[in-house]
């Protein structure tokens, strides 16, 4: 009889053990136990050590040196903070978005030693030496850019929090190719999206300014 029990006993455990075998509302409740467990830990001090190691690790700074919109600057950042960050919450150029903030959205694009980067992905550290652009840098002495003025005209803005990083990848793209066609303002912005799905109005903005400013040179 007790050898029959420690069989059933087993089996039970093999059972709960092989996800096969577990059903939708067993593996949720047992997600649930281990997210319980797994805050339990700290109350315990299990996990003190591991905590102080990443106090630790967030604490780290390091000097750079980079130029913004034109303006040399020296920094102290910390070493995990992303360019984003150190652009909104240090150097208060708030125009530059965080949407999905995973490098999906391209709300956060500015323009790095002349190329769009998606500025939530970039640590503030690997900026160092570089030559930055955000989206305060396009206006010059009141006047906007160029593009800034085709995106007015053609009302490519919506609820313009896209706006900015649209800005950067076409500024980039127009200093590349001074008159990009439709297609080619398409590759180009593939990577910013625009949750209002305002992009005809955007792509006739871009190919309007490559028109003026060909037409200027």
């Amino acid at each position: 009889m007790g050898d029959e029990n420690n069989k059933a006993d087993n089996e039970s455990m093999v059972q709960s053990l092989d996800p096969k075998q577990r059903s939708r509302r067993d593996f949720l409740e047992g997600a649930g136990t281990t997210a319980v467990l797994g805050a339990a830990i700290p109350v315990l001090g299990v996990s003190t050590v591991h905590a102080q190691q990443g106090s630790a690790t967030a604490s780290a700074t390091s000097t750079i040196r980079l130029t913004v919109n034109g303006q040399s600057r020296t920094v102290e950042v910390g070493d995990n903070w992303t360019l984003a960050e150190l652009l909104r919450d240090q150097l208060d150029l708030t125009g530059t978005k965080i949407g999905c903030n995973r490098s999906e959205c391209g709300a956060c694009t500015v323009i790095m030693n002349g190329k769009p980067v998606y500025s939530c992905s970039q640590l503030a550290v690997w900026a160092d030496g570089a030559e930055i652009t955000t989206v305060e840098g396009l206006a010059q002495n009141g006047q906007l850019s160029p593009l800034q003025q085709s995106f007015v005209d053609n009302n490519g803005p919506q609820c313009g929090f896209c706006t900015p990083g649209q800005l950067m990848t076409a500024t980039a793209l127009l200093a590349n190719n001074p008159s990009p066609d439709s297609d080619q303002v398409k590759q180009a912005l593939v990577g910013n999206l625009c949750r209002c799905s305002n992009y005809n109005a955007i792509v006739e903005a871009v190919v309007m300014a490559g028109e003026k400013q060909g037409a200027v040179a």
